[in-house]
């Protein structure tokens, strides 16, 4: 299972819209990907799940897939999530 840590820089955190172009994201892959943060895993197809971590601008998480686009969904989950 391929993961990534990524510095999230967007200024509200992965809150609102940034969670909401994040679980877009995460929705165009068939992989299963999640985020780890503080602890706590969410489901990053899930803007509900996502919005319970509470992530913060400049909070480090964990960005996980599993699956045959894995790897492809990492790369476009990471720019979500800084950019």
């Amino acid at each position: 299972m391929p993961e990534i840590v990524v510095t999230v820089t967007h200024e509200e955190g992965l809150h609102a819209r940034p969670a909401a172009r994040f679980v877009q994201t995460a929705r165009r892959f068939r992989s299963r990907t999640w985020v780890l943060y503080d602890g706590q895993k969410a489901d990053a197809k899930s803007l509900l799940s996502l919005l319970a971590l509470g992530v913060k601008q400049g909070a480090v998480i964990t960005i996980g897939a599993e699956g045959e686009d894995a790897k492809e969904a990492l790369v476009a989950l990471e720019e979500a999530a800084t950019g």
